[in-house]
């Protein structure tokens, strides 16, 4: 099925799952909240809307360079009067022995992702992601995509994309290979396999609470899908020798394509 490749890289991006206010996660790869977060900012859609138009897009990650996890350690209403401090749910104020309040939030720094998305409405999307309603980013509004966060729309078969054409940042190559290893994060369990992987298929599963229903402020909703993580094996041509190699294959890559 057609679709479009998204490249997702930055100093730093964060796909949290089920974060609270003092602690943010996020997951070692893009969620799908994150991601039809990204395509409903860029098409103008608002909290309150309904997200049922997303529901039928499939979502393929390939992990180029899994970054590196990282925590933010953060304070809130430290050294302010405590009329001043962050008030409680009840609307008080905290004890003067606990007006300061603590957060950690976990971010990937370097971490580059391609992304195959097929379905109905991928051509809409990509055409609001190259002129977007309300700024993209990833993940946080402080995390800013890096150039080429489109690779291509109206792409025949974006999955094979993902092992035979997109390039690949320098990874470590054995001597003589022909091929390199990489994971790919696909959607659904055993019903979902997809003969296109090949490799290792299914070689870890796990169920993520990342399907929005609702961005809406006072009711986020989501729900839960299964993913598993294939390895599979890319050609070693497509492997860069350095950073500007890579940037050089990359924009080489769009020019090709357009």
């Amino acid at each position: 099925m057609s679709g479009l490749l998204l490249r997702l890289a930055g100093p730093m991006q964060s796909w949290g799952e089920h974060s609270a206010f003092g602690e943010r996660d996020t997951l070692p790869h893009p969620s799908r909240s994150g991601l039809v977060g990204m395509f409903a900012a860029a098409q103008g859609v608002g909290r309150d809307e309904p997200l049922d138009r997303y529901d039928a897009l499939r979502l393929t990650v390939r992990v180029d360079s899994p970054g590196l996890r990282m925590s933010d350690f953060q304070t809130v209403g430290g050294g302010l009067p405590r009329e001043r401090t962050v008030p409680t749910a009840e609307g008080k104020r905290r004890p003067e022995n606990a007006t300061t309040i603590v957060t950690r939030k976990a971010f990937l720094a370097d971490a580059v992702f391609t992304v195959a998305v097929t379905g109905p409405g991928t051509e809409d999307i990509g055409a609001a992601l190259v002129s977007p309603h309300w700024q993209t980013y990833l993940g946080r509004r402080s995390f800013v995509p890096d150039p080429l966060l489109l690779l291509r729309r109206g792409v025949a078969d974006p999955v094979e994309e993902l092992r035979t054409g997109v390039p690949l940042p320098r990874v470590r190559v054995p001597e003589g290979a022909e091929s390199v290893p990489v994971d790919l994060v696909v959607e659904g369990g055993a019903d979902g396999d997809d003969p296109r992987t090949g490799g290792d298929a299914g070689r870890s599963r796990t169920t993520l609470n990342d399907v929005p229903r609702s961005f809406a402020s006072l009711r986020r909703l989501y729900a839960s899908r299964e993913v598993r993580v294939d390895s599979v094996r890319v050609p070693v041509a497509l492997v860069s020798r350095g950073w500007r190699d890579y940037q050089d294959r990359l924009f080489a890559y769009v020019k090709e394509h357009r």
